[in-house]
């Protein structure tokens, strides 16, 4: 009996610790821009590792520490910025949207296995999630700050320009998803 309880300690005081290093992974991949006509970071990126390489509870709760860190003023997001501004401001929408990102994610991949094809599946609808939560979110803000802007408008602004570049991303999360767990036993 004893032995069954420190093997079930050690396994949660090694998810803490996967969770954590994962936030530290979406942060530290949040303020890599690549310059480009409208310039990107590996924000995408390292939200989809987290999500394929620790599943779907484990990265969401990654996600959620992440989101956590940026509102309460660590430097977590895109060009070293934080706090409740960045978080609620127009584009905040699409880092809340990670966290709705990592459910469906959970709930795709509980429902449909860890197939390549599932994952996949997973991924495209929760970018298609957060891209959607985050528009709307955005002409939201944009409209009591601003003045009404149309759909197309904040679509030309905010997710058209990163489609090509978050395909690019998710190929190589879905990648790095089913290449690590074959050399890295702790993700098996």
């Amino acid at each position: 009996m004893k032995k069954t309880k420190t093997v079930k300690t050690t396994k949660k005081t090694l998810d803490m610790v996967y969770i954590a290093m994962f936030a530290v992974i979406i942060a530290v991949s949040s303020w890599i821009a690549i310059p480009f006509t409208v310039p990107f970071t590996m924000q995408t990126f390292g939200i989809f590792c987290t999500l394929g390489l620790l599943g779907g509870k484990r990265g969401t709760a990654s996600i959620l520490i992440y989101v956590i860190l940026g509102l309460v003023g660590v430097p977590v997001f895109a060009g070293f910025s934080s706090g409740a501004g960045v978080l609620f401001g127009t584009t905040g929408g699409y880092i809340i949207g990670f966290i709705l990102s990592g459910l469906v994610y959970w709930l795709i991949t509980n429902l449909m296995g860890k197939k390549t094809f599932s994952i996949i599946v997973a991924m495209v609808s929760g970018v298609f999630v957060c891209y959607t939560f985050g528009t709307i979110w955005f002409m939201r803000v944009y409209a009591k700050n601003t003045g009404a802007i149309g759909a197309m408008s904040a679509l030309g602004f905010c997710v058209f320009p990163f489609i090509i570049p978050d395909i690019l991303k998710l190929s190589l999360a879905v990648i790095i998803t089913k290449t690590v767990p074959k050399y890295v036993k702790i993700f098996n």
